[in-house]
């Protein structure tokens, strides 16, 4: 099965049938941990691609093996979903960071009656920022939102939303799964980092694969002292166990010394009133290194102005940290699970900067 390849080419990832059978037990021992199964009552809606380790992993081999009811979409339409959810009484929704925001949208025109079967809603393959969960919850209200962690190179295994009634932290990606392991690792140093630090995520477990097809350079790079997973996200734990994914190490912005993570930019963007989408990558530049740029969808019928943004901005982030160039776009180039495609943003940049020589 291949990676979905967002900052470079894809590769293939040799998972073994240990992985699978794995990733399958997991996923029924920590559900079951936090639910009755099989619930006659509980529904789920399939609308993403069940090629990819995320649909795969979830409904072929996760919930068909503890009898749960699906629902299958031949594909994903906001305005056939609000009909099946009502038609099936669907329970339990997961998504992509794309469809959620289509579903909040809908959410808002439609009667609210339309969605009160549903109970929960989880969402993975790309972190949701701020504005979005907001945004989300302010609309349906009684529907329980959480995020989960994964990657092809892990089956899919890694960490599952859990909120309370006392606890609830909408941002975290969750609990570590059953006999998973992790640690965050200084990226400088190497050494152990203790809850509230960020560094670069590791996991172990038997979910983690067997390597890269035709690719030993990067298996060795990757699964290092045996077993352990690099994950090439940046990362954290809270007190309480929770996991906060920052950013890919990859996309990390090296500016005078100093590292700038895109999404700490991008959360600060989506929370203008005349922002609908933002993305923020590196730019080479001679004296600094590095430095960033965004990529804003503004709203349309609106004047806002490069250096609007960049004012925006300034005001609530360090110096370092400042945006330096802003280009306006009609959209963010995303992949079907919504991660934002770096490197598209990069031939954009590199188009803006060739057209004016």
């Amino acid at each position: 099965m291949y990676s979905s390849g967002t900052t470079g080419a894809s590769k293939g990832v040799m998972l073994t049938h240990r992985n699978l059978i794995a990733s399958m037990e997991l996923f029924v021992r920590f559900e079951a941990s936090q639910y009755e199964y099989p619930g006659a009552s509980n529904v789920y809606l399939a609308a993403l691609p069940l090629c990819h380790i995320y649909g795969l992993s979830l409904f072929v081999m996760g919930l068909l093996s503890v009898g749960s009811t699906i629902v299958v979409m031949r594909r994903f339409d906001v305005s056939d979903v609000v009909d099946v959810i009502e038609r099936f009484k669907i329970t339990h929704f997961p998504v992509v960071p794309p469809m959620l925001m289509a579903l909040t949208k809908k959410a808002k025109g439609v009667c609210g009656e339309a969605f009160r079967s549903l109970k929960q809603v989880s969402s993975g393959a790309a972190p949701l920022s701020r504005k979005f969960i907001e945004d989300f919850i302010g609309t349906l209200p009684h529907v329980d939102l959480i995020q989960g962690y994964g990657m092809t190179e892990s089956t899919a295994v890694g960490t599952r939303g859990f909120n309370t009634q006392k606890l609830r932290k909408y941002s975290s990606v969750g609990l570590l799964a059953p006999n998973m392991q992790a640690r965050v690792v200084d990226w400088s140093s190497g050494s152990f980092l203790p809850p509230g630090n960020r560094g670069e995520l590791w996991i172990q477990g038997p979910g983690v694969m067997k390597g890269y097809l035709n690719n030993p350079e990067a298996t060795e790079m990757t699964i290092v002292e045996k077993s352990w997973l690099r994950t090439g996200d940046i990362a954290y734990f809270d007190e309480d166990g929770y996991l906060f994914i920052v950013d890919r190490m990859k996309e990390i912005i090296k500016y005078k010394g100093f590292q700038i993570a895109p999404a700490d930019l991008e959360a600060v963007l989506a929370s203008h009133p005349l922002i609908i989408d933002a993305a923020v990558t590196a730019a080479p530049n001679e004296e600094c290194g590095e430095i960033p740029v965004a990529f804003v969808v503004r709203r349309q019928e609106t004047t806002l102005s490069e250096q609007d943004v960049i004012s925006y901005v300034a005001a609530q982030v360090a110096p370092y940290r400042k945006v330096r160039k802003v280009v306006m776009v009609s959209s963010i180039p995303k992949s079907p699970t919504g991660k934002i495609l770096r490197k598209e943003l990069k031939r954009i940049l590199t188009n803006c900067v060739s057209s004016r020589l």
